[in-house]
């Protein structure tokens, strides 16, 4: 496909609705603007950020990039915002579960109708703490990854956050929450991706 069709395929793909653009250099300044949209009324659907590395290599075929390069590309890929209380929740979700699938294969394992209750807590601590083990190594590293898709955003020139703002009204509630959290660059265009 050459770069003709490439743009054309990009243009196709935008939607007639303006967008609020904005540039963060920290995720705790990030969370705090996406918090506040959220509160006046905007959808989750109307909010995104940069999608991961991965999809920029394959989307853009760019391994480097700047945050300013990106803000007004329709061809940027778009991912969903996710907060830390999720990726927690998330993590949390991860070491429950290893242990009790540990706990509940070492108790059908070790226990016989005739079994006792110190028996059952014994089958439960041996085979729920090395599948916790696990569990938290796998939570551990969810929550690195998270880490990292910021750090490297900010690396390449800050966090992009992009906000649809169907109304005039809407428009200067992005504006003001963008620039009050301090956002870059904040600026308006006339589409969405």
């Amino acid at each position: 496909m050459d770069d003709t069709s490439e743009e054309h395929e990009a243009l196709e793909n935008l939607i007639d609705v303006p967008e609020a653009v904005g540039v963060f250099d920290s995720f705790e300044a990030l969370q705090g603007a996406f918090y506040d949209l959220r509160m006046v009324g905007f959808s989750r659907y109307d909010i995104s950020l940069l999608g991961s590395e991965h999809a920029l290599k394959s989307k853009l075929g760019k391994a480097y990039w700047r945050a300013p390069d990106l803000e007004d590309d329709p061809k940027a890929p778009r991912a969903a915002f996710v907060s830390e209380e999720a990726i927690g929740e998330l993590e949390g979700a991860i070491v429950g579960g290893f242990f009790f699938v540990g706990s509940y294969i070492a108790m059908a394992a070790l226990l016989t109708p005739l079994s006792t209750l110190a028996a059952s807590i014994a089958a439960i601590a041996i085979g729920g703490s090395p599948a916790a083990v696990v569990g938290a190594l796998l939570a551990r590293r969810v929550g690195k990854h998270h880490k990292d898709y910021y750090a490297h955003q900010i690396e390449n020139g800050g966090i992009l956050l992009w906000v649809r703002v169907p109304t005039e009204e809407k428009k200067k509630l992005a504006i003001e929450i963008l620039k009050g959290h301090s956002g870059r660059d904040v600026h308006v265009h006339d589409w969405s991706a």
